[in-house]
């Protein structure tokens, strides 16, 4: 095996995503725990002497205990199955937002993972948020992992709650650990694949968890340890073997088979089991599909075949692709951050790069590797390691980043924006300060901004209210800009395009020149120059595009 393959087989990035609530960010911060790479975890609504968690480093998300976007985290752990003297697994761990409101930068997050880890609170069982992401998983066929938490409380029924994720999910369930009781019952879980039972004692969340090892089902010290509930697990692991089917690897990397774990995130318990399991099953980095020549570059006319190939992880030739901008992760240097995921190849500091949108070579000097917020300048990267490089405006969400060879890496959407504000100054005397801090925000896919043909004022546009929230609050502390906004007329928002057609050049143009004259009032530009239009309720945008056939009126699009 060449050295470019061996690295590239001992990566493994994976994305975390839930419901708001389940336990996503206390779990990250367990698993870095484990990993070493902090020794202290932090607790997500933490008093204010205590520590606040590593990924939510923004200081709205400390104050409310929610995470409003997707932190970096890498680590290396010991695989379970080689021998000590193995080189340990890269790990690459991206935790998602879970509001609704965020919902786009957690799509492009899994855009840029090979799998991803459920978390399911075992009281609510499979809340509607997470039914929306493991759509989204569907749509690529990514590998879930699946970590039922806070066993430590009063839950559903282990069984019930395997049919709720069957059920809803559409994803056959293999255990791989099962629990004895729940709550105050809560003794520990049963290791199903290497017959072993791990017991539960509350350490506090600080702590790592060892529990005890006992060997096998019908070891006599189970009797001793588990009291009246041996009997319980002893039935439920007979009921499994007959009722649940065995793990088929082939299956879980399609996206139909979910294998299962038990524990409580808080206690570090099952976390351990949690982190080897998937380190096990979980593919290395995977090939991309992209567009090639031209056509990467300009969009082809309506009508011709877009040319593609897949791009393999062990090719030579460097590739990547950016998912991803933040800007003030640094507010004292008012940086902006992009985040590239390795496609192929390897990244070397200092190296220069093609850069494919703007078709020339650019340097990619100082990349980082993160720790959330934290960083340290990056010597080497391969295949599925996620970097960040210092962005002064010339990147965008979905920019590729090629050894020479002119590439688009697909899949990286931004949807339409369904709550929309007018911007109205305060001070006039900020108008620069509130142009650069929208069109930064809109750089990070954080809202949408849209420019009116006619009219000067701002029009922003997001998918949920907490996104407005932390727009105004991010505008205030980092741009130090006051607004009021107000309320507009408008529902929802489409881009447009023309349609395939035999059409020459000038005929769409001028059939774009009459749309423009006859709905100005309706039209404008997003921050990428793309024009789009702005209804004030479905019945509209229906009438529009029923006098309008030979456009194209999309409540999605690729970053391009």
């Amino acid at each position: 095996m060449t050295e470019l393959a061996a690295e590239v087989a001992r990566r493994r990035t994976f994305a975390i995503i839930s419901h708001p609530d389940a336990g996503k960010t206390t779990l990250t911060e367990k698993l870095l725990l484990y990993s070493g790479a902090i020794q202290l975890a932090g607790a997500v609504r933490a008093k204010k002497a205590g520590r606040a968690t590593t990924s939510d480093w923004m200081e709205m998300e400390r104050e409310r205990g929610i995470s409003v976007t997707t932190s970096v985290m890498s680590f290396e752990y010991p695989h379970p199955e080689l021998p000590a003297d193995a080189p340990p697994v890269q790990v690459n761990l991206l935790d998602t937002p879970g509001h609704a409101d965020f919902g786009e930068d957690t799509y492009r997050v899994l855009t840029a993972v090979d799998a991803a880890l459920m978390v399911i609170d075992g009281a609510k069982g499979v809340e509607e948020r997470t039914e929306k992401l493991i759509e989204i998983c569907r749509l690529r066929d990514t590998p879930v992992v699946t970590f039922i938490n806070k066993l430590d409380r009063e839950c559903l029924d282990p069984l019930e709650l395997m049919s709720d994720v069957e059920k809803k999910l559409g994803m056959s369930c293999v255990p791989l650990t099962w629990p004895i009781g729940m709550g105050k019952r809560f003794k520990g879980v049963y290791d199903l694949i290497h017959h072993r039972l791990h017991l539960f004692q509350a350490q506090g969340h600080d702590k790592i968890q060892q529990g005890i090892l006992v060997e096998g089902l019908h070891d006599p010290r189970l009797d001793e340890l588990l009291g009246d509930q041996v009997d319980e697990l002893r039935q439920a692991a007979e009921l499994l073997v007959e009722a649940s089917a065995p793990l088929d690897h082939a299956a879980f990397l399609a996206g139909k088979q979910t294998p299962l774990l038990f524990g409580s995130a808080m206690n570090n318990f099952g976390v351990r089991e949690l982190l080897e399991a998937y380190i096990r099953l979980a593919p290395g980095p995977l090939a991309r599909e992209a567009i090639t020549g031209p056509a990467a570059a300009t969009a082809p006319a309506p009508g011709e075949p877009v040319p593609t190939r897949l791009v393999e992880p062990t090719e030579a030739p460097f590739s990547g692709f950016v998912f991803k901008i933040q800007a003030n992760m640094d507010p004292n240097h008012r940086d902006r951050m992009a985040f590239l995921r390795v496609c192929s190849g390897v990244f070397e500091r200092g190296m220069r790069a093609f850069h494919c949108r703007l078709g020339r070579e650019v340097g990619l000097g100082n990349a980082t590797m993160f720790m959330a917020r934290d960083r340290e300048i990056v010597e080497a990267a391969y295949a599925g390691d996620i970097i960040g490089l210092p962005n002064h405006g010339t990147i965008k969400i979905g920019d590729t980043f090629t050894a020479g060879e002119v590439l688009r890496f697909t899949g990286i959407p931004s949807f339409a924006p369904e709550l929309f504000r007018r911007v109205l100054l305060k001070s006039p005397l900020k108008a620069k300060a509130l142009a650069k801090g929208l069109h930064q925000l809109a750089e990070e896919g954080a809202i949408q901004v849209f420019k009116p043909i006619v009219g000067s004022m701002f029009v922003v546009g997001a998918v949920g209210q907490l996104q407005l929230e932390v727009m105004k609050h991010r505008l205030k502390s980092e741009y130090d800009v006051d607004a009021d906004y107000e309320g507009i007329d408008y529902t929802t928002a489409r881009w447009v395009t023309p349609r395939p057609s035999t059409k020459s050049k000038i005929e769409v143009q001028k059939l774009l020149e009459s749309f423009q004259h006859k709905n100005q009032g309706n039209l404008a530009h997003d921050s990428h120059g793309d024009l789009a239009y702005l209804a004030p309720n479905k019945w509209n945008l229906a009438k529009v595009e029923e006098r309008f056939p030979e456009l194209r009126f999309s409540a999605t699009r690729e970053h391009t």
